[in-house]
């Protein structure tokens, strides 16, 4: 999509403790959402039941939410497990309910209790119902020993 070329422009250059190039990063006051779909943005229908996937109802918080992030310059990506064949009506259901976003990744993995490895701060929130502004709390997380 032609907004992903316009958040390109936000990467700034980094270089690790050696120099080296690495990976570009966006200013810190933008974020990478990475946002699921069923369950998240609308009610949860499995990928088993697509014709679902076309008359579900968005949840009008999450539509506000992002599109609010948004226009605030932030990056939307959706990650979901729906599969490459349900790309056509997920696509054609976001544009339909007017979600603003930058792209889709599919095929995450089904079965939750996902663990996110990545050598980027990641921050990850549990949606429980609806969507509001963040807001910062201290949680118990994994990290790996310095063993």
């Amino acid at each position: 999509m032609s907004e992903m070329s316009n958040n390109e422009n936000n990467l700034k250059e980094a270089f690790n403790e050696k120099g080296d190039r690495i990976s570009p990063l966006l200013p810190q006051n933008i974020r990478n959402f990475l946002i699921d779909i069923d369950g998240t943005i609308c009610d949860d229908v499995p990928n088993e039941e697509p014709e679902r996937m076309a008359t579900v109802l968005p949840y009008p918080d999450a539509l506000s939410m992002l599109n609010k992030w948004y226009d605030e310059g932030h990056v939307i990506f959706f990650f979901t497990s729906r599969t490459e064949a349900h790309r056509s009506v997920t696509e054609e259901w976001l544009h339909k309910h007017g979600f603003k976003f930058q792209g889709i990744i599919f095929g995450k993995p089904r079965g939750g209790n996902y663990h996110w490895i990545d050598n980027h701060i990641v921050r990850a929130t549990r949606f429980k119902g609806k969507f509001t502004d963040l807001v910062i709390k201290t949680q118990e997380i994994e990290v790996f020993s310095e063993e």
